[in-house]
């Protein structure tokens, strides 16, 4: 399900709160865009995508949380790439990476958190944590 409203009179913090809330009930992605609304005031586009089993819960967080007086809402269909996630050595430690795969080709990504805890651990710059990890990920993923 995706799930919409506008508003125009909150506040950044406010609106923070309440896609945290979203995230911890349910939604798999929310996300914020700067829109300009009737009688040309800034509003906020709030989006929030989850399943339909949790559309009345995020819906009640909306109608909560935001001063907003309704939500539209639509089914929407989706293609996900089949994924794992499995955890690599590095010279600087474990991390995850996240392999997905579809139709003959795979995508290897970082786990930000675990990249940027060995960068702080290390002194060393995020990307070039990132980078580690991520052959670390393309050789585990061609072994036979």
């Amino acid at each position: 399900m995706v799930l919409e409203t506008q508003v125009d009179d909150m506040t950044a913090q406010a609106i923070a709160y309440t896609t945290e809330q979203l995230l911890q009930n349910g939604a798999l992605d929310v996300y914020t865009q700067a829109i300009t609304m009737k009688k040309s005031r800034t509003g906020v586009l709030i989006t929030v995508i989850c399943h339909g089993d949790r559309q009345a819960m995020c819906e009640q967080i909306l109608f909560q949380e935001t001063t907003t007086l309704g939500i539209r809402f639509r089914l929407q269909e989706r293609q996900v790439l089949e994924r794992e996630i499995v955890e690599v050595k590095t010279e600087y430690g474990t991390a995850r990476v996240k392999i997905a795969k579809r139709d003959g080709f795979d995508t290897v990504q970082p786990e930000y958190e675990d990249c940027a805890r060995l960068a702080r651990s290390h002194d060393v710059p995020l990307a070039k944590i990132q980078q580690a990890v991520w052959q670390s990920g393309i050789e585990l993923r061609d072994l036979p």
